[in-house]
């Protein structure tokens, strides 16, 4: 794990506001050893999740979206070490490996911009590059017996997830995505709007849902796509269920469970899926904060459910006083995913 950069306890200690009568997250959280074999001491460890972030926007920025995404890990990390470590959620229970050491990369893309041919296709490359690191860790944890739950950054992470996830298991893994887009676009080069698609074109990828897709989002050939593989891709839109009425939150959760749930399968989570949430395509229309909390806590119920990505936030693109609170939004799902795996 050598472009890991490990979180240390005094890094750790710094952000947790400590208070009389009170037990933190952060006082309990459990951090790699300066010292120690990262690999080795995950594994010894009791601890069932590991917490990783990815904190880069060069995927969005080669999909021409608003980047800003780089900044989500530490504001989640601020907001997770000081929920209150109690009877409900432990934060023993929760290795933090620190983040991905990206800094050559975003300092590469920052000069690049992504409306020139050429350098988008350096973006791209990019991008292929932190997917061969993000695939080689996620392997690892899961190697280990560990539950990573990992805070991007952009969607285009979906692939290294879904590619260290079915290394690990030998075989191909389905994946259920709460997402306003499908992120299943044509295979030009990797981006964040394409980590599905090429997670499936490369054999990763078994059975796909996606969950509350918006219908105003997604093209015509896009469409047309899903149509063909309809046995191994399926999505309901969020239309259907909030708009229309046509069907029902609860009863779609158990139709898309029973399309994935029988195989190793990773949770990603959106959030330019909920409304008012700073990210790349923040959107004013969607599913609520509660229902996408229900969707993460539903769907970690499940046995093979194998592990959790937030992404897409934005803390830095939110100029208001409470730009802290979609720290505190991933921090919610993170503890409502850890909650349903042990409960």
């Amino acid at each position: 794990m050598e472009n890991i950069i490990l979180l240390s306890q005094n890094e750790l200690a710094k952000i947790t506001n400590h208070r009389s009568g009170e037990i933190k997250f952060g006082e309990k959280i459990v951090t790699i050893p300066k010292d120690a074999d990262a690999i080795d001491f995950i594994s010894s460890s009791e601890a069932q999740f590991v917490l990783l972030g990815i904190p880069e926007d060069i995927g969005v920025k080669a999909n021409l979206g608003r980047v800003g995404a780089a900044s989500a890990y530490e504001s989640a990390l601020k907001s997770i070490a000081n929920i209150q470590h109690n009877k409900f959620c432990k934060g023993s229970n929760l290795i933090v490996l620190g983040k991905l050491d990206v800094s050559a990369q975003l300092e590469k893309a920052q000069s690049l911009d992504a409306n020139n041919k050429e350098h988008r296709k350096e973006l791209y490359e990019l991008v292929e590059q932190l997917d061969v690191e993000v695939s080689h860790v996620i392997h690892q944890i899961c190697n280990a017996g560990k539950i990573p739950i990992i805070i991007g950054g952009g969607h285009n992470n979906a692939y290294g997830n879904i590619k260290g996830l079915a290394l690990a298991k030998g075989k191909p893994v389905n994946a259920i995505n709460f997402d306003a887009h499908t992120d299943f676009r044509i295979l030009e080069g990797r981006h964040s709007g394409n980590g599905f698609s090429y997670a499936f074109e490369d054999g990763f990828l078994k059975k796909y849902f996606v969950f509350g897709l918006h219908e105003n989002f997604v093209s015509k050939s896009v469409f047309n796509t899903l149509k063909e593989l309809t046995s191994r891709v399926k999505y309901v839109t969020y239309e259907e269920i909030d708009v229309k009425r046509e069907k029902n939150f609860e009863t779609e959760l158990e139709n898309s469970s029973n399309f994935i749930k029988n195989e190793p399968f990773g949770i990603e989570l959106d959030l330019d899926a909920i409304p008012n949430i700073p990210s790349s395509a923040m959107t004013l229309s969607g599913f609520s904060v509660d229902r996408a909390r229900q969707f993460v806590y539903y769907f970690g119920k499940q046995q093979n459910a194998s592990y959790l990505h937030i992404c897409e936030g934005a803390p830095e693109l939110d100029t208001s006083n409470n730009n802290h609170l979609t720290g505190k939004l991933i921090a919610s799902l993170v503890t409502d995913f850890m909650k349903a795996k042990v409960g």
